[in-house]
C-alpha cells in the first residue's frame, strides 16, 4: 500500500528484470544499465583504407552502479561513447573497449563495465558476420 491507501503498482516486466539481473549475477544492491547496438562510423584499424575511411561499428555497453548513488543518466553514457569513438583514428577494437570503459568507470558510481565492439567489415578471407571484442572492468583494477 502507499501512503495515500491504494494498493502499490508493480510493472511485472521490471519484476522479471530485475529477477534475471540477480541470476545473472548483478550483485544485490546493484543497478544494470545497458545500451545494446549503439552505432558509429569511426576510422579504426590498422589497414591503409582503415586509417582514411570511416567503417560501422556496433557497440554494446553495460554498467553496474550502486543503487544508492542515485540515477545514471544513459544520455550520458551513450554521450561518452559516442565521445570517446569520436576521437581517432584508433589501430585496434581492443583499445578502443578499453577507452570506453574506463571512461565510463570515471564515474564514480559505477562499480562495472562490460564494453562489446562489433566490427561488420574484417579484411578476411571468407565469410563473416563480424569480429568482437568485449573488455570488462571493475573499479580498482
Amino acid at each position: 500500500m502507499t501512503p495515500e491507501g491504494s494498493p502499490r503498482r508493480t510493472d511485472p516486466a521490471r519484476r522479471r528484470a530485475a529477477a534475471s539481473a540477480r541470476a545473472e549475477g548483478t550483485p544485490a544492491g546493484f543497478r544494470e544499465i545497458t545500451l545494446r547496438g549503439m552505432r558509429f562510423h569511426t576510422l579504426v584499424g590498422i589497414l591503409e583504407h582503415e586509417r582514411t575511411t570511416p567503417q560501422p561499428l556496433e557497440i554494446d555497453l553495460t554498467v553496474q552502479a550502486s543503487a544508492e548513488g542515485g540515477i545514471l543518466d544513459y544520455r550520458r553514457l551513450y554521450e561518452l561513447v559516442a565521445q570517446t569513438v569520436g576521437v581517432g583514428p584508433t589501430d585496434y577494437l581492443e583499445t578502443l573497449a578499453d577507452r570506453i570503459a574506463r571512461t565510463a568507470l570515471d564515474d564514480g558510481r559505477v562499480e562495472h563495465v562490460r564494453v562489446a565492439v562489433r566490427k561488420p567489415h574484417v579484411a578476411l578471407p571468407g565469410p563473416l558476420a563480424y569480429a568482437e571484442v568485449v573488455v570488462r572492468r571493475d573499479r580498482g583494477r
